[in-house]
């Protein structure tokens, strides 16, 4: 068996699919690896460093795929990409299917079977694939970090012979992976932590890292977590409900980070214009879902916006910020998945279509969308 880590061909990513110890793990099973020369480059992680743990270095992505069973990458494939998946071939990456496009139909028509890891169910068993969950961690940590790193005051409170400087007021909104650790993060450097989320469970969790607990707690809320774990779509009501409760809160606030998602749909609107605007000048808002619309009214993919003195920041691809943290979690990811469709006695794929996590991460396959959040509804269903 063979696996093809293609570079990463978007501007904005420079993860890379596999690290020197992943392939060693493949290489440990008996499978062969070759990598485009340059990949890792993007995460510091040079040719030669996967060379010495028995890679092949490719000199392009078409000699990476010859003969390959399964090709891996951070991101879903470019158009003009797909020619040199082999049709024989599985991919896995971070498909992103919900804002695909057009380019979903296409990888579909290139014959290409297609694994999509941001769609891993989340079930116990699949903790350790978990790619949403491995990089939204990461994230959350990174935007305090630039949040302190662009307030032009210090986090904690600081008694000194000139003075006391007060505690930094943070609001994490959405208390998610990584909501809880952005509080954790905040919380270290030395901020009071506010949180809110619309999961009745978010509550205990945010309280359990010191954070303070802001939301409606009315009969909606109790009732809008999925069976998944995911947060609900909440009615008008609530929404104006919980927008008028921080509303209140925003103004006293010196750093907001937004990160609430949910999948398939764009993300919320949780800031309004009004609200950013009664914020004090020299405060910061992190918006981590700007890629998805955004959280934060005028906040714009990639970049750093002034509202009347309050900094918005866009940053693209946030856990592509720590890109060589990020690219081993996202391996260790992609190898726990491949061992599930790698059979150990004949050293080759094997396959269980009916699996509940192959069933819930395969998107393309023989031609088609195949996936039921996906498809369109069969007429009468």
């Amino acid at each position: 068996m063979k696996i093809a880590i293609l570079k990463e061909r978007r501007p904005d990513e420079p993860r890379v699919a596999a690290t020197p110890e992943s392939v060693k793990k493949f290489k440990g099973l008996g499978i062969d690896v070759a990598i485009e020369s340059g990949a890792g480059e993007g995460a510091s992680l040079p040719d030669q460093a996967y060379a010495d743990q028995g890679a092949e270095i490719a000199s392009d992505a078409a000699a990476a795929v010859s003969g390959a069973d399964l090709v891996l990458k951070v991101r879903r494939p470019l158009p003009e990409e797909l020619p040199n998946l082999p049709k024989s071939a599985l991919l896995a990456c971070i498909l992103d299917p919900f804002r695909a496009g057009e380019e979903l139909n296409a990888l579909a028509e290139a014959g290409v079977g297609a694994f999509a890891m941001d769609l891993m169910p989340r079930i116990t068993r699949a903790q350790s694939m978990d790619v949403l969950s491995s990089q939204a961690n990461l994230a959350g940590y990174k935007a305090v970090i630039d949040a302190a790193a662009t307030y032009g005051r210090a986090f904690p409170m600081m008694m000194t012979p000139a003075g006391r400087i007060n505690p930094a007021q943070v609001l994490i909104m959405g208390a998610g992976v990584a909501g809880l650790q952005a509080i954790a993060t905040a919380k270290r450097l030395g901020a009071v932590v506010h949180a809110t989320d619309v999961r009745p469970a978010a509550k205990e969790q945010v309280q359990s890292l010191g954070g303070k607990f802001l939301a409606v707690e009315d009969e909606e809320f109790k009732q809008a977590e999925t069976a998944g774990g995911y947060a609900k779509e909440m009615s008008a009501e609530y929404l104006k409900k919980q927008a008028a409760l921080l509303a209140e809160s925003i103004p006293k606030m010196d750093v907001v980070i937004t990160t609430a998602l949910i999948p398939g749909r764009p993300a919320p609107r949780l800031v309004s214009e009004e609200m950013l605007r009664s914020m004090k000048p020299g405060s910061v808002v992190v918006d981590l879902a700007v890629e998805n619309g955004g959280n934060v009214a005028l906040s714009q993919p990639g970049e750093v916006i002034d509202v009347g003195g309050v900094r918005i920041l866009g940053h693209r691809n946030v856990p592509g910020r720590l890109a060589a943290d990020a690219s081993m979690l996202y391996a260790n990811n992609l190898f726990n998945f491949v061992s599930l469709l790698f059979d150990k006695e004949s050293k080759a794929l094997k396959v269980d279509w009916d699996d509940e996590i192959v069933k819930g991460t395969l998107v393309t396959r023989e031609g088609a969308v195949v996936h039921p959040a996906l498809t369109p509804a069969e007429k009468g269903e």
